[in-house]
């Protein structure tokens, strides 16, 4: 479910220290029953399990497909143009303690790369000749006393291609990839989060 962009500045979270000059592009909450305070690192685990054995739907796969097409004809997406060529990682923004956190011991095949992780809060990042995109996710406890999973997206648009790029690309993201997403991420917590939380450290009553 899409949400104001309040909703994200108005959490305490690491994340503001170090993306002064991106700005809120999306903030979405997903839904995650049963979930407890200590449950973020299960549902970040879980996200990548999910999305190592995604099956989206054929508009995504599609979608997806004419864009990295796009990307490898133009050359978007050659390491010249991305993290560590164009742009600087946000990781380097990062104090040495927070940086540490960045949790590569549960891989993933989606092409964003670790930023950091900690207890309620983690950061990953994608950057290409369009955009350095910043993908944040935070647990928040809700006024019933559940919690949820909320992401936000953090862009800073390459001039005005990037800008042009992402107008241009709006209404697919809020028609086709975020509803696919939000079905996709709730599932996560459904299927490989919530049935394994305590394996992964959380320990709350059922």
């Amino acid at each position: 479910m899409r949400i104001p962009k309040a909703a994200h500045t108005a959490q305490p979270w690491r994340i503001h220290e170090f993306t002064r000059d991106f700005r809120i592009e999306d903030v979405w909450s997903f839904r995650a029953p049963d979930a407890g305070p200590d449950d973020f690192p299960v549902m970040v685990k879980a996200l990548k399990t999910a999305y190592d054995n995604q099956k989206d739907p054929v508009a995504v796969r599609f979608l997806f497909a004419v864009r990295w097409k796009l990307g490898a004809l133009l050359g978007w997406d050659t390491p010249r143009a991305g993290l560590g060529g164009r742009v600087a990682s946000l990781r380097d923004r990062l104090p040495p303690d927070l940086a540490r956190t960045a949790n590569d011991a549960v891989p993933c095949t989606d092409p964003f790369s670790e930023v950091y992780q900690l207890d309620d809060e983690a950061a990953r990042e994608l950057g290409n000749k369009t955009v350095h995109t910043i993908m944040h996710v935070g647990w928040v406890r809700t006024g019933d006393g559940a919690y949820e999973l909320r992401m936000a997206a953090l862009v800073k648009p390459n001039g005005l291609f990037g800008r042009l790029y992402m107008a241009g690309v709006l209404p697919f993201r809020y028609l086709i990839v975020y509803p696919a997403l939000t079905r996709q991420w709730e599932r996560a917590w459904l299927e490989h989060g919530r049935p394994h939380r305590r394996a992964g450290g959380a320990a709350h009553p059922e």
